[in-house]
């Protein structure tokens, strides 16, 4: 029996085997279904490239999806030390499975320095103890589900989530593509600046794709879309917590070519700018549903 908490375990997933200089392995949760979680692999990617970095934090990364992953077997990561400058470091790792390339991301990082400060206010919202948490809502969702969903919708989640203005799972109106939800760690996590980086990125690709879906009236489970990331990328402006409530207010500009593009800005309670990511994803009407 697995006594271990969601956020034991995601920090578990976080904490990367090495196996060769420049070389580690991760591994699934085992209760994923069909393919490895996108921000899974943003995560571990980028522990394994701030393992090959001493004494600077990451500022950006930019990361495409190639393949599913398979939660079945161990993903590997391969780390290019790119370049060690004054001030910047790069690296680029390539996230490898049954011998094929699944995710390639390269990222930055910089020393510590002082320079120009301006960030855009953050949009009002309710506080988050106002709001139902989202494991309310999933489990509420879980008598209509078939038997295999039920646990993906009741199981514990290393992040919190509560959405300022919460849409229906089933069937939801169209409405404008915007949306605001508080996030947070379910637990209280060591003091590592980079961990809590690489906790951000897995927790920034939970809800963003989504973000997509809500001008069509497009809910969760409906069978009639195929949806699937193409890349990631975030940047680091501002020190934060993941266990700290951060507001993560997302946006779809635009969608078209069975694409949609979508951006988030992520702030402290106090107001601060923490980080900016923007990710494209798949978002395609399935084709034997069209045709019928």
């Amino acid at each position: 029996m697995n006594d271990k908490t969601a956020v034991e375990e995601v920090l578990e997933l976080l904490d990367l085997e090495a196996i060769e200089v420049n070389i580690f392995r991760g591994k699934s949760p085992e209760h994923r279904m069909q393919r490895v979680f996108g921000g899974q692999v943003l995560g571990q990617a980028l522990v394994a490239a701030g393992r090959t970095v001493e004494g600077r934090l990451c500022h950006s990364f930019h990361a495409y999806f190639l393949r599913a992953g398979d939660p079945r077997v161990p993903i590997l990561y391969e780390v290019d030390r790119s370049r060690d400058g004054t001030s910047f470091t790069s690296r680029r790792v390539q996230a490898i499975q049954h011998g094929r390339p699944i995710f390639t991301l390269e990222a930055s990082f910089q020393v510590d320095e002082a320079g120009y400060d301006h960030s855009f206010e953050m949009p009002r919202a309710p506080a988050p103890e106002s709001l139902q948490d989202e494991a309310v809502l999933r489990a509420a969702a879980a008598a209509n589900l078939p038997d295999e969903w039920k646990v993906w919708a009741t199981r514990p989640r290393p992040i919190e989530t509560r959405p300022v203005d919460p849409r229906s799972y089933f069937g939801p109106d169209k409405r404008p593509p915007h949306e605001m939800l508080w996030i947070r760690a379910a637990a209280r996590l060591p003091d590592s600046p980079a961990l809590h980086q690489c906790l951000l990125a897995y927790a920034s690709d939970m809800s963003l794709l989504d973000t997509g879906l809500l001008p069509h009236g497009i809910g969760w489970f409906d069978n009639k879309v195929q949806m699937a990331s193409l890349d990631h990328a975030m940047w680091f402006h501002r020190p934060f917590r993941v266990d700290e409530w951060l507001l993560y207010v997302q946006d779809s500009p635009s969608a078209s070519g069975a694409r949609s593009f979508n951006r988030g800005t992520i702030f402290t309670r106090d107001g601060r700018l923490v980080a900016s990511v923007t990710q494209e994803g798949l978002m395609r009407p399935r084709r034997d549903v069209t045709r019928a």
